[in-house]
C-alpha cells in the first residue's frame, strides 16, 4: 500500500507532469501561431515586392514596343528615342574619356572629405570607410576617376571569374546589400577587411532600395582596385539602368551629386555593363546572382560579349540588332530604302522573333505563349493610356489585340536569322540574373517576378553533373535567417541585407569557404533596435508594417474592388459573404495570398458573416487620407500609379537632370501619339508642355508632372463618379464578372 505521504507525493508528481505537459502544449501552440503570423507577413512582403518587379518589366516592355514600332522622322528624333532605354556599352574609349572628363572637375579648398590618388593604396580604401562612417561625401572628381579606373579593370576580366582557395585562407561570399551600408560595415567588422589573406565575392544587387548605394559602390570599387585578385564582384539584376530608374539609385545619385550626377550616372551605367556574370571557386562552386535554367550553358556564357547584352526581361535586343535597326531607320529617313516598304524591325517581345527550324516543339510553343502574353500586356497598357485621355481604340490596335497566335512577318524572320545567337545570349544572361529555385522538378517561366525562370532539383543536378560542380551559391531572394539551402543542399541562397523589409524582418548573413569548400555561416543584425525586441515584439512590428503596405495596395485598387464586389452582390444589398470577399480581392490584386487567413487583420467588423464593402472601402480611404490631403479618387490613382509615373518621368528625363525639357516632352509625346492616332502639330505639343509647366520656368519637374496627371484624372473622375460611390468619388473602371 504505501504511506499517505508517498501517495500525496505521487499525486503531486503527476500534477507537476500534467502541468509541464500543458505548458509545453501551450508553448508549442504559441510558437506555432507566431510562426504562422511570420510566414503570412513574409508572403505579403514578397508578393508586393515581386508584383512591383512585374510592373517594372511591363512598363519597360511597353516603352520598348513603342520604340520598336516608331519610325523617327529625323536623326535628331532617332538619337533621342535611342537614348531613352539604352543601357548597354555603346561608347568608344575616346567617348568614355570625354564623358568622364574628371580632370575638368575642380576640388574646392573648402572640401573636407577624403582625397584619392591613383593607383589606390589600402590606406585610401580604409579612409573611405572612415569618411562614410562620419557621413562625409566623396567629391565628384574622385568618383569619376574611380569609375574610370574601375571600368578599365573590369574590361580585362572574363565573364566567369575563376578563383582558388589556395591563395587565401578562406573566401567570403556576400549576397544582396541593396544600399545598406551598415550591413557592409558590420561584415567588415566581424570578418575583417579585404586583404591578400581574405578574399571576398560580392554577389550583385549592391544598389537600390537602401539610401547609401553610392557609398557601397565606392567602397567595393576601391577595394577591387586595391586588391584585384582578392575582391570579386558579380552583376545582379539591379545593376541595370532601367531598374535603377524605379528603385531609387538614379534618384540617390542625382540628390547627392546635383552638378555632376548626370556624368556619374552615365559612367555607372557603363561600368555595370562590364561587371562579370559569375564566379567559380576551385572549379567546384559556382556563384551567380539569380540561378540557372535548363538552357544554361557555362561555355556559352563565357563567350558572350556581356557589355552588349540587355539584362532586363522582356528585351532581347543586343547592341548589334539595335544598331542594325537604327541603320535601317536612317535609310528610310534619307530615302535610301525601298519605296513604300517599311524598314524591317526586330520585335522586342520575348519569343516573337521565331525562326522555323530545328528548335524543339516545346520550346517553340513556350516562346509563342510568352510572346502572346507580352503582346497582351502591351495592349493592356495601350488601353490604359487611351482610357486616361479618353481616346477610342484604333482599327490597327484592335487587329493587334485580336491576334490569337504570333504573326511572324518575312522581315522579322530575316531579322531573326541574323540575331538568333544574340537572342540566346540574352536568355542566358536573364536566366542567371533573374531566376529562382523551386522544390518541384522541371523548369518553367518565372511569372511571379516577370523574368527568368523557376528551376527544380533536376535542373540543378543536371548543371552540376555537366560541369563537375559540387553546389551553387546564389542570392536574389531575402531569407529570414540570411541564408537557406534547397535542392538537397546543392543550392545555397545567401542574402546580406538585414532588416530588408522592416526592422526585425530578417537577419543578414555571409558564408565562408575554405579549401574543403564546407560552408560556414555568420549571421547578424545591423540594427541595434532589433536586438532589444522579443520574438513576439519583432513579429508584431513586422506584421504591422506588412499589413500597412497591404492596405495601401487595397486602397490603390478601390475602383476595381468595387466592380468585383458588385459582381457578387447581384441584389445590390451593399454586402457580400466573407468567402466571396476573399475571392474578389484575389481576383483584383492577384498576389497569391491566403486572404481568408489574413481577413481578421483587414476586416474589423462583419454582420451575420457578410461584409458591408462600401463602408470597408470608406475606412481604407479615411486611413490613407489622414496622411494626404487629396480627394480619395485622385489619391487612389496616385497610390496605384506613383511608382510607374516616377519611372516614366525618369525615362522621359533622358539626361537625368530632374527636369523634363520641352524637347524631351516633345519627342516622347510624338512616340505616344504615333500609337494612339492623336494628330498633334509641333505647336500643339509645345502648347501642351507649356500648360503643364505651371511655374513657367521652361521645364517640367516631377511635381508638375504629377499635378498634370491629377488634373487629368480629376476631369476623368467627374464624368464617371455618378456610376460609383457617392462619397468618396472613385474612378470608374470596367467591371467583369468572376470566372
Amino acid at each position: 500500500g504505501g504511506s499517505p505521504q508517498s501517495g500525496r507525493a505521487r499525486l503531486a508528481y503527476k500534477n507537476v507532469l500534467r502541468a509541464a505537459v500543458l505548458i509545453q502544449r501551450w508553448y508549442r501552440r504559441y510558437v506555432a501561431r507566431l510562426e504562422m503570423r511570420r510566414r503570412c507577413t513574409w508572403r505579403i512582403f514578397q508578393s508586393i515586392e515581386y508584383s512591383c518587379e512585374q510592373d517594372q518589366i511591363k512598363l519597360h516592355n511597353f516603352f520598348s514596343y513603342l520604340m520598336d514600332h516608331f519610325t523617327p522622322s529625323s536623326s535628331k528624333e532617332r538619337d533621342f528615342i535611342s537614348r531613352m532605354l539604352t543601357e548597354e556599352e555603346s561608347y568608344k574609349d575616346t567617348e568614355v574619356e570625354k564623358l568622364c572628363d574628371y580632370e575638368s572637375v575642380e576640388v574646392p579648398d573648402s572640401y573636407t572629405g577624403p582625397h584619392l590618388s591613383f593607383p589606390l593604396l589600402p590606406d585610401h580604401a580604409t579612409a573611405l570607410l572612415e569618411a562614410f562612417k562620419q557621413k562625409q561625401q566623396l567629391h565628384a572628381r574622385y568618383v569619376l576617376k574611380l569609375l574610370h579606373e574601375t571600368r578599365k579593370h573590369l574590361m580585362q576580366l572574363p565573364n566567369i571569374n575563376h578563383i582558388s582557395t589556395c591563395y587565401s585562407e578562406e573566401i567570403t561570399v556576400c549576397g544582396d546589400l541593396h544600399g545598406r551600408l551598415d550591413d557592409l560595415f558590420l561584415i567588415f567588422y566581424k570578418n575583417g577587411l579585404p586583404s591578400p589573406e581574405k578574399s571576398y565575392v560580392f554577389n550583385g544587387d549592391f544598389v537600390d532600395r537602401g539610401k547609401q548605394s553610392v557609398e557601397i559602390l565606392i567602397i567595393l570599387f576601391a577595394f577591387l582596385l586595391v586588391y584585384p585578385k582578392e575582391v570579386h564582384l558579380n552583376r545582379g539584376n539591379h545593376e541595370d539602368h532601367m531598374v535603377n530608374l524605379r528603385y531609387g539609385f538614379t534618384k540617390e545619385v542625382m540628390q547627392k551629386y546635383k552638378v555632376h550626377g548626370k556624368k556619374i550616372l552615365k559612367m555607372l551605367q557603363n561600368v555595370f555593363c562590364w561587371l562579370p556574370l559569375a564566379t567559380l571557386i576551385d572549379q567546384k562552386v559556382l556563384i551567380l546572382h539569380g540561378g540557372v535554367s535548363d538552357m544554361t550553358d557555362l561555355e556559352l556564357l563565357a563567350k558572350i560579349q556581356r557589355h552588349k547584352v540587355q539584362t532586363l526581361p522582356g528585351l532581347r535586343k543586343t547592341r548589334h540588332t539595335r544598331e542594325k535597326g537604327r541603320h535601317m531607320d536612317s535609310q528610310a529617313i534619307n530615302g535610301e530604302g525601298p519605296v513604300g516598304v517599311d524598314p524591317p524591325r526586330s520585335s522586342s517581345f520575348p519569343g516573337s522573333c521565331l525562326q522555323p527550324g530545328p528548335a524543339s516543339t516545346a520550346s517553340m510553343a513556350s516562346r509563342m505563349e510568352l510572346a502572346q502574353r507580352v503582346r497582351q500586356s502591351v495592349q493592356e497598357e495601350l488601353e490604359n493610356c487611351r482610357r486616361q485621355v479618353e481616346f477610342s481604340e484604333t482599327p490597327g490596335d484592335k487587329e493587334l489585340s485580336c491576334v490569337s497566335s504570333v504573326t511572324v512577318t518575312e522581315s522579322e524572320l530575316e531579322s531573326c536569322e541574323t540575331s538568333e545567337s544574340s537572342q540566346e545570349e540574352w536568355k542566358q544572361i536573364v536566366d542567371i540574373l533573374w531566376s529562382d529555385p523551386m522544390p518541384q522538378e522541371g523548369c518553367k517561366m518565372n511569372t511571379v517576378r516577370g523574368g527568368g525562370c523557376y528551376f527544380g532539383p533536376d535542373v540543378t543536378e543536371k548543371i552540376l553533373q555537366k560541369h563537375s560542380l559540387q553546389f551553387l551559391i546564389r542570392s536574389h531572394e531575402c531569407k529570414q535567417e540570411g541564408y537557406e539551402f534547397c535542392h538537397n543542399r546543392k543550392v545555397l541562397t545567401i542574402f546580406s541585407a538585414s532588416n530588408y523589409y522592416e526592422i526585425g524582418s530578417n537577419r543578414g548573413a555571409y558564408v565562408k569557404l575554405g579549401p574543403d569548400l564546407i560552408p560556414h555561416f555568420v549571421q547578424y543584425q545591423a540594427n541595434k533596435t532589433a536586438h532589444t525586441l522579443t520574438m513576439r515584439q519583432r513579429i508584431s512590428r513586422v506584421e504591422e508594417s506588412a499589413f500597412r503596405a497591404l492596405r495601401e495596395k487595397l486602397f490603390a485598387h478601390t475602383s476595381d474592388l468595387i466592380c468585383a464586389f458588385k459582381s457578387y452582390d447581384q441584389d445590390e444589398t451593399g454586402t457580400i459573404p466573407l468567402s466571396d470577399w476573399a475571392t474578389a480581392v484575389e481576383s483584383v490584386l492577384q498576389l497569391g495570398l491566403p486572404w481568408r487567413m489574413l481577413r481578421p487583420q483587414l476586416v474589423c467588423s462583419t454582420a451575420g458573416g457578410r461584409l458591408e464593402y462600401k463602408s470597408w472601402l470608406d475606412d481604407l480611404a479615411v486611413e490613407q487620407r489622414s496622411q494626404e490631403h487629396i480627394q480619395s479618387s485622385l489619391l487612389e490613382t496616385i497610390y496605384r500609379n506613383r511608382s510607374n509615373l516616377e519611372t516614366i518621368f525618369r525615362i522621359i528625363d533622358s539626361d537625368h537632370s530632374g527636369l523634363i525639357s520641352f524637347e524631351e516632352f516633345h519627342q516622347t509625346w510624338k512616340l505616344f501619339s504615333s500609337h494612339m492616332n492623336i494628330e498633334l502639330t509641333d505647336d500643339g505639343i509645345n502648347d501642351l508642355a507649356r500648360s503643364i509647366d505651371f511655374n513657367k520656368d521652361g521645364n517640367i519637374d516631377f511635381n508638375e508632372f504629377l499635378e498634370a496627371f491629377r488634373l487629368l484624372e480629376h476631369s476623368h473622375c467627374d464624368k464617371k463618379a455618378a456610376e460609383l460611390l457617392p462619397t468618396p468619388p472613385i474612378r470608374h473602371s470596367s467591371c467583369k464578372s468572376p470566372g
